[in-house]
């Protein structure tokens, strides 16, 4: 275990990943924040479903891989104090953050490419991830590190979003995707690109039967999905 952080170079380097990075040290400091305000607080009940998943046992331990400020890894503490919990992420400025929150110091904190997890095999009883994979420049080789670290029998966890479904409430999610979120974060955290750029990749990124095929591909099995947000988040 770590435990320091310290960031390596990116074990396969790209421009894009090196974007992503500083985009999240940037808003680092407002991201709870406005994640709350524009899910109106329901990424704590996701959470949760994302932790009732991954059926953890006790004092079972656990990788939150883009751990971002440790949200999903603090609430599983609370859940379960006994746990041994390992948040990982690329962006130190979030992980700092995250080790300021009340118990931040009862987990590990380790800067990681999520495509190079820097962990043997089969060491995690369960992997959780939240708004990380379609971050990822290869999704296939994200999963593929998950189940990797993830013991037999344990679980991979993903909370995602998804592009808005085809229907009535379809340009209302893209008013609110393209208009509302830009502005909230301009307003909130004075970074309006990086809130144009997050709803993109939800845009753009794959809808959950989509993931579950990928993580099918990466060697998991028993795979199974929820939608919330009408449709926008799985």
């Amino acid at each position: 275990m770590y435990k320091t952080i310290h960031m390596p170079p990116l074990k396969k380097n790209h421009p894009q990943g090196d974007i992503v990075r500083k985009m999240f040290g940037e808003i680092a400091g407002k991201y709870d924040l406005i994640n709350r305000l524009m899910t109106f607080g329901q990424d704590r009940i996701w959470r949760q479903c994302g932790l009732g998943a991954a059926n953890m046992p006790e004092g079972g331990t656990m990788l939150d891989a883009g751990t971002g400020t440790g949200a999903i890894a603090l609430d599983a503490l609370k859940n379960d104090p006994s746990l041994r919990i390992m948040g990982a992420d690329f962006t130190v400025e979030m992980m700092l953050l995250g080790k300021k929150k009340k118990d931040g110091h009862r987990i590990t904190w380790t800067a990681a490419d999520a495509l190079a997890l820097p962990f043997k095999d089969t060491c995690f009883d369960a992997v959780t991830s939240g708004y990380l994979i379609r971050n990822v420049i290869d999704p296939l080789r994200a999963f593929k590190e998950q189940a990797r670290v993830v013991k037999p029998g344990g679980r991979v966890v993903c909370l995602e979003t998804s592009p808005p479904p085809d229907g009535s409430l379809k340009p209302l999610l893209l008013f609110f995707l393209n208009r509302l979120i830009p502005l909230l974060g301009q307003i909130v955290s004075g970074n309006r690109p990086a809130y144009t750029y997050l709803p993109k990749t939800t845009q753009n990124f794959v809808p959950p039967k989509k993931i579950a095929a990928i993580m099918r591909a990466a060697g998991l099995t028993n795979i199974r999905y929820q939608r919330f947000m009408f449709g926008t988040i799985a």
